[in-house]
């Protein structure tokens, strides 16, 4: 069972198997603990929920790629930047996507959690490198669309949610006309968590 953050609830098992695992003697309750626990929790939500809005912990200016950009260009750029990942603009400078390793990796016909070692090992031992079949890619071909995006005033709380639902590591924040102002990043939000 879940609770409404999509957590698992807490058992009695579960609760006596921590504290078993505990060194030393805990002289506490079962149920004591699962109360502390649950406080804790909600105390910990309640920090969350505080935590203010996108345009506290966006990254600006934001660097962006251009539709009808060729790949080669836009990782060339974003090697060039130090960055995995950006938006993606068409003609009127909005957000029509978001390009990031994910996407290259994907392109390649591998998950998008694989390494760079891995990545080389395949190519060096797959003829006329994966990598080649790349080239004539444009940055359109590779682009997630549509983009999840996030205006100024959405709470940290759902940049959060948004960060977890769709497994992205950044969050393009854009005006009333889908405008880049600024970026979340995983970075930006764990940073925004842990107080820095």
């Amino acid at each position: 069972m879940t609770d409404q953050c999509g957590l698992m609830d807490l058992t009695e098992e579960d609760v006596l198997d921590a504290m078993r695992s505990m060194q030393g003697y805990v002289d506490i309750t079962p149920g004591t603990f699962r109360e502390i626990y649950e406080l804790a929790y909600d105390l910990a939500l309640k920090r969350v929920r505080s935590l203010g809005r996108a345009d506290e912990i966006m990254s600006s200016p934001v660097h962006c790629l251009e539709k009808g950009m060729k790949a080669s260009d836009a990782a060339a750029r974003m090697a060039a930047l130090g960055v995995s990942g950006a938006p993606v603009l068409d003609g009127e400078g909005r957000v029509c996507g978001v390009v990031s390793e994910k996407d290259f990796l994907r392109r390649m016909g591998l998950p998008g959690t694989t390494s760079f070692m891995a990545v080389i090992s395949t190519c060096l031992n797959t003829p006329g490198c994966m990598v080649a079949d790349l080239r004539g890619l444009l940055v359109d071909d590779l682009m997630t669309s549509p983009p999840v995006v996030a205006s100024r005033e959405t709470a940290v709380s759902e940049v959060s949610e948004l960060f977890s639902r769709h497994s992205i590591n950044r969050l393009p924040i854009c005006d009333g006309d889908g405008r880049p102002v600024g970026i979340v990043t995983r970075t930006d939000l764990v940073g925004a968590m842990c107080g820095r």
